[in-house]
């Protein structure tokens, strides 16, 4: 969520930040009704002190006369108060519920370091790493190894829910498991502490991290409650705080979290229709940190390589894209994206999304935290980032490692996991 304050105060500055996203939007709405909320207020404190004085006057002159022209004039100016006071609250309330709504449907101010371009063409390449390990054979699609090697079937997927799902048999599943213990287990090693969190979770915590009300399409909503299937991990772990004063003595927080994740993919018909890349259920290892805003963004860089070495531990070729304002997440200020190499496609696919929210995150979930012998608190700054998805993890290894007699070798960090060398 935007700060109001800021855009009160600097209307021109956020109107550029906001258009470097492009799209269209328009501040004047909730500048409006800004300033009609400050004029209420301002009258409502006006009559509530006169209503005040009122009360104190009544005290006052009803002991020398109850009866008397002054007393009840000044009951009936203080019921006159009174009346106007009760009008005005219901509207000062509506206006705020709508300044609110508007808040929630703007999207975070691009960090100044962020490149400014109008869409992914314009991202920024920052890095490559594992050329070496490139096949250097012709490979088969995830998919088509997969099923040879009877370790993934879609067909009886479909059958027991809808296409968009697998079912992982004997060493696919093995090797689901063994990456997520991995990458669970090397997080853990560089400081992160693991959470198990619900996968059913409410519309305040989906709001708290911007999956709601603009996305609400993407997700999947049980039709009886008010709970969601968590589209990432990243909703219930940042939201384990929401609400919450933390000490400043308790920052920085890192957490991973691995979970299922469920997306509808709303938007993506015909893309990706076989194998593992975009599923409407699948596995991920998650990456949270709450910390001070000073640290946030050597924080944010600290968060990257952490996901980035996964990929350098299994010796998967990948580069890291910084984007572009034009391509940012709803939430992000600033995102780097790691894409891993299919070689079957000869192209790079994203396999991880690390970004730094700034305290947008924090104002919807209002998380903030206080310094010893400060009077006034200041709100946190999230990141996140896939540590990594298991399912394009697993699609990586299936394509890099295959082996020209048709067998997959098993990467040598995942082999204590797995008990065998290939697949």
């Amino acid at each position: 969520m935007l700060d109001l304050k800021l855009i009160r105060e600097n209307p021109d500055l956020v109107q550029t930040k906001l258009n470097q996203r492009g799209g269209s939007y328009d501040l004047s709405t909730i500048v409006s009704l800004d300033q009609q909320r400050r004029e209420l207020e301002v009258e409502r404190s006006q009559l509530q002190a006169r209503s005040n004085e009122v009360g104190k006057l009544v005290g006052q002159k009803i002991k020398a006369d109850p009866k008397s022209d002054e007393v009840q004039a000044l009951r009936e100016e203080g019921n006159a108060l009174k009346a106007k006071l009760s009008e005005l609250e219901p509207r000062e309330k509506a206006i705020r519920e709508q300044i609110e709504t508007q808040l929630l449907g703007f999207p975070n101010l691009p960090s100044d370091t962020t490149p400014i371009g109008k869409d992914e063409t314009e991202n920024v390449e920052v890095r490559r790493w594992g050329d070496e390990f490139k096949p250097s054979i012709a490979v088969l699609p995830h998919y088509e190894i997969a099923e040879k090697l009877g370790i993934i079937n879609t067909e009886r997927a479909t059958k027991i829910a809808q296409t968009r799902f697998v079912v992982l048999m004997g060493a696919g599943a093995a090797l689901e498991r063994a990456l997520i213990q991995f990458m669970l287990n090397q997080q853990i090693a560089a400081g992160y502490v693991e959470i198990l969190p619900p996968v059913l979770i409410n519309s305040r915590s989906m709001t708290a991290t911007g999956q709601l009300p603009k996305f609400s399409e993407e997700s999947f909503k049980c039709a009886d409650d008010d709970l969601w299937l968590a589209p990432t991990a990243e909703v219930p772990v940042t939201n384990l705080y929401r609400d919450e004063i933390l000490s400043a003595e308790q920052l920085p927080i890192y957490h991973c979290a691995y979970t299922p994740c469920f997306r509808r993919e709303a938007g993506s018909y015909g893309r990706d229709t076989r194998g593992l890349i975009r599923l409407h259920q699948f596995n991920k290892v998650e990456l949270v940190k709450l910390v001070q805003p000073e640290t946030s963004e050597q924080e944010h860089q600290s968060l990257v390589r952490n996901a980035e070495a996964i990929l350098e531990a299994l010796k998967l070729p990948y580069r890291t894209i910084e984007l572009c304002t034009g391509d940012l997440g709803f939430g992000a200020a600033k995102c780097f994206d790691l894409e891993v190499w299919l070689p079957s496609s000869g192209t790079y696919r994203e396999i991880s999304s690390c970004s730094n929210f700034k305290d947008f995150q924090a104002r919807r979930g209002n998380i903030r935290f206080k310094e010893a012998g400060q009077k006034g608190t200041q709100f946190v700054h999230t990141l996140n980032g896939s540590g990594l998805a298991i399912g394009r993890t697993m699609a990586a290894v299936l394509e890099n490692y295959q082996q020209a007699d048709g067998t997959v070798r098993v990467p040598d960090v995942l082999q204590p996991y797995l008990g065998r060398e290939v697949l």
